[in-house]
């Protein structure tokens, strides 16, 4: 039998690659973006409290109600967007499918999309499965800014769409307000679509503020909105997202939803639900991981690794030209191999390998394995 692949060019995720082989070298895992912390008690007793009392069978297809309802609320609340829950909100398997679902939504065979490179590696090959052709534009090394001039550039009459990712991963930059307004004049008078990566909304540093879509007018009438509980309550395993948007995108995303997985875990959602009033649990993200970056920071200090500013995420960016000319590839390959440190190199997050001699290093870690992975790192 022969098969000709949708995706050629396609193998398994660097994610997984780092894994394996820090788990093979008994590595500090610093590159799949997960805690090595535990999900809140509260939370898990809800989960048991629902599953317990015989909530586990299926959710309605949009998500469960009261999840829906309380997403609602918190986005009202932090950004001021009105979205009716019962037809403008979607709890999905995960953001990743939230991203499926939204891109397979708009993209038709011969539309372009523009994504910003290094670009989370799911983009891409959605935007192709659907006939799509992505058009990469590369942030501005080393804070990673938009170039809006190189945008304005790119726009034709077969942009069918913009993925944006704020906060951003890899890099940790964020919007600013100038963005925004630079965004507004671009699409205004289109139909430009915006898909909007926001899994990380509540990991802002330095008094940043996140600047979703959902908070400016013009751009919330034309996104679809997605966030992540995963990454929000440290239940990546879960898998468990939403995407928010007006309803004439919403009906088009639920008919590519309901074949997908037409449903996601419904004790799971009830626990959510009830979580979702402890405001201080996502409030206080923010404080939660700067603390760990700057943990990570200061035990990487007496490196010769340069830190690039990261004001989102739980990623960081550290330079190593200082140390070696080697393609991040391999250093990174290196790193975990001879060093005891996995993390992710972002030349994989380019169209044409970009190499700016930096890896991500995720610290959403206990405090003692951030300390013994800088302790590692300033060995070298």
């Amino acid at each position: 039998m022969q098969l000709t692949s949708k995706l050629p060019d396609v193998g398994v995720t660097i994610f997984s690659v780092m894994t394996l082989l820090a788990n093979e070298n008994g590595a500090i895992n610093l590159s799949q973006g997960f805690p090595d912390f535990d999900v809140p008690p509260e939370l898990v007793d809800r989960v048991l409290h629902y599953m317990r009392s015989g909530h586990n069978q299926y959710a309605p297809m949009p998500g469960a109600v009261p999840l829906r309802e309380r997403i609602a609320e918190k986005m009202e609340a932090l950004y001021g967007a009105r979205y009716d829950p019962a037809s403008e909100i979607t709890v999905t398997a995960g953001a990743t499918e939230a991203l499926f679902a939204a891109l397979s939504a708009v993209v038709h065979p011969g539309d372009r999309v523009i994504v910003f490179e290094p670009a989370y590696d799911a983009y891409g090959p959605v935007i192709r499965l659907n006939g799509g052709i992505p058009v990469p534009i590369k942030l501005q090394f080393p804070d990673y800014r938009i170039d809006w001039n190189a945008v304005k550039g790119a726009i034709s009459p077969d942009i069918r769409a913009i993925v944006l990712n704020s906060p951003h991963n890899p890099t940790g930059s964020i919007l600013d307000e100038t963005d925004i307004q630079a965004l507004v004049q671009i699409v205004r008078d289109t139909d430009i679509i915006i898909v909007s990566d926001e899994v990380y909304e509540h990991i802002l540093f330095d008094g940043g503020r996140h600047e979703s879509m959902s908070r400016h007018p013009e751009l919330f009438r034309r996104s679809f909105v997605i966030s992540s509980f995963g990454k929000t309550y440290h239940a990546t395993g879960w898998k468990v997202g939403y995407c928010a948007a007006p309803r004439f995108l919403s009906q088009e995303f639920q008919k590519i939803h309901q074949f997908l997985t037409f449903a996601v875990n419904t004790p799971v959602q009830l626990a959510y639900a009830d979580y979702l009033q402890h405001e201080d649990a996502y409030l206080n993200l923010g404080a939660f991981y700067e603390k760990k970056r700057d943990i990570f920071l200061d035990a990487v200090k007496g490196s010769r690794f340069k830190a690039i500013p990261c004001r989102g995420t739980y990623f960081q960016m550290l330079e190593y030209r200082e140390i070696s000319d080697m393609p991040d590839t391999l250093f990174a390959r290196r790193l975990t191999t001879e060093h005891g440190v996995a993390a992710i190199p972002p030349s994989v997050f380019y169209h044409d390998q970009e190499d700016d001699r930096v890896l991500r290093f995720c610290f959403a870690k206990k405090d003692e394995t951030l300390k013994e992975a800088g302790a590692r790192l300033c060995r070298i």
